[in-house]
């Protein structure tokens, strides 16, 4: 059985162009994970994060606002589908509120990739945002 993550994340004084930069530029989205990242803003194409641990494909790309990509971890099993992530960036006032959505993730997963994204994505990237330098990470 598969599940869906959803999480609502507020960035401060940020808008969606650096969000949807630090996800979609590959030397930011590698930067700021502080591991290898393979990205480009075109869709159709296929993408991988954290030194090939993170496999897919943009779907779906709309300049600062949405990014819809298929999306499977190194360590799924062979019959485990690709799942589907959802960034909707919203811009509120001087803040960005970030919508997400990560559907078809395998029950066994759920909880490390809810975690993961807070750990190796949103409190990297609010770091970055307030100019700390982003530590070398631990293996995935």
């Amino acid at each position: 059985m598969a599940k869906t993550i959803t999480q609502k994340v507020v960035f401060k004084n940020t808008s969606p162009k650096q969000l949807y930069d630090l996800y979609m530029n590959a030397k930011k989205h590698s930067l700021v994970t502080a591991s290898p990242a393979k990205i480009t803003e075109k869709e159709g194409r296929k993408f991988s994060a954290h030194d090939g641990y993170i496999n897919g494909k943009n779907l779906q790309l709309v300049k600062d606002k949405l990014i819809v990509q298929s999306w499977k971890s190194a360590d799924w099993q062979d019959g485990d589908l690709d799942s589907t992530f959802i960034l909707r960036f919203e811009p509120k006032a001087k803040d960005t509120v970030l919508h997400v959505v990560h559907a078809n993730v395998p029950d066994k997963e759920v909880d490390g990739i809810d975690k993961g994204w807070h750990d190796y994505y949103w409190t990297p990237w609010k770091q970055y945002l307030k100019g700390t330098p982003i530590a070398k990470r631990k293996e995935m």
